[in-house]
């Protein structure tokens, strides 16, 4: 294992909603995206999903209320909670799940990776 530099991963992603792995552990997947625009509403029945973001400003729209998360902050979503993350502009941010995820959880759409690519 070598060092990890997030600046120089987020430089390898070009499409947005588009998530690559750069480090697992315990059955964990440490995954990376550029937010921008609005993703689907989604669920994942059975997995928490961890948001980070690292730059830029993201919002995740749940069923009562609306989280911002700014440059070094965090939100965890509970599994079972209809979700919609969105960004105005482009936002990077860190994802921390089980490797199995499926990043658009409960659905099948235009914007679901089923073999996450490892950068």
């Amino acid at each position: 294992m070598e060092k990890i530099n997030l600046n120089d991963k987020f430089k390898l992603i070009t499409d947005y909603w588009s998530p690559a792995c750069i480090g697992e552990l315990n059955g964990q997947a440490v995954k990376i995206a550029k937010f921008k625009g609005t993703f689907p509403m989604h669920h994942h029945e059975n997995e928490d999903e961890l948001f980070f973001v690292i730059k830029g400003q993201c919002f995740l729209e749940l069923e009562n209320k609306t989280i911002e998360l700014n440059e070094g902050e965090m939100y965890i979503v509970p599994k079972g909670i209809d979700h919609r993350p969105y960004a105005k502009e482009e936002a990077h941010v860190v994802m921390f799940e089980p490797n199995d995820t499926l990043n658009t959880g409960n659905l099948d759409n235009e914007y679901t990776q089923k073999d996450v690519k490892k950068i």
